[in-house]
């Protein structure tokens, strides 16, 4: 089966595709990373920092990936911990204290599963960031960068604006997942990846995000400067937009948006 959504699914998943980090040294005039959740651990697989661009100060929470073993057990694979999401909380927090705009960067396979994560309330911990996030009384724009998958991700993208990478994917779990549950097969994901309507193009249609940003020579790890320059116009327009709007519209906006989201779908 030729599968254009597998395709999106494998270029997300390239390990030489752009990371977090990689738009954001490129982004932004200076970055300053902050760790840890105060409570446990810190955890690599959310970055969280302050940054500035055309003079905004702004808060940055970013899930991150490795590309080599030794980076990918610093990052757990990009899969975050209960200690992620509760720095990530801490940081929608400060932001809103500090009326900084949030910018968040989403590329997670999902939260990780393991016994201790669980033991410590993952799934708590992932609804209180959805539920920090939606009250934030700040502009947010959320980008999905790669992958996007399960309340993972969701936990960092309930955001004003929500844009994805045209080769981006952004779903309720991996196809994989999705085929051993329905089907109990893994081996049709790629059936599984096409039913999910997890691409940019999906979404849109489907009111899931609001842009598509489309990739330099039809891949981001073709030209990272031009794509990080990109999302760094995206930024300055949508902030530009936000930070017009008056506090109590910007709420009832966001709050309208989730409540409608995804139309027939």
């Amino acid at each position: 089966m030729d599968s254009n959504a597998w395709k999106k699914v494998e270029i997300a998943r390239d390990k030489d595709r752009p990371t977090a980090l990689d738009y954001i040294e490129n982004i932004f005039d200076d970055f300053i990373e902050l760790h840890g959740d105060r409570d446990f651990a810190e955890d690599g697989a959310i970055v969280c920092g302050i940054a500035t661009l055309n003079g905004i100060n702004y808060t940055i929470i970013a899930e991150q990936k490795g590309r080599d073993t030794k980076e990918n057990i610093k990052r757990n694979f990009g899969m975050p911990n209960p200690e992620s999401y509760k720095k990530a909380i801490r940081f929608m927090k400060q932001s809103e204290k500090f009326k900084r705009p949030l910018i968040t960067f989403i590329d997670t396979k999902g939260a990780y599963p393991g016994i201790g994560a669980e033991e410590r309330g993952q799934g708590q911990v992932i609804a209180k960031c959805i539920e920090t996030m939606s009250s934030l009384k700040i502009p947010t724009i959320s980008y999905v960068i790669g992958e996007g998958s399960s309340g993972g991700a969701l936990a960092i993208g309930v955001a004003d604006r929500v844009v994805m990478l045209e080769n981006a994917i952004y779903s309720i779990l991996s196809p994989e997942g999705y085929a051993s549950i329905l089907w109990k097969d893994s081996s049709r994901k790629q059936e599984a990846a096409e039913k999910m309507k997890l691409t940019a193009h999906d979404l849109l249609k489907f009111n899931v995000i609001d842009e598509i940003l489309k990739e330099p020579d039809g891949n981001a790890k073709n030209n990272v400067i031009e794509m990080s320059n990109i999302i760094k116009e995206n930024i300055i327009k949508n902030t530009n937009n936000l930070i017009k709007t008056k506090q109590k519209e910007l709420l009832e906006n966001r709050y309208n948006k989730y409540r409608k989201m995804g139309g027939d779908y």
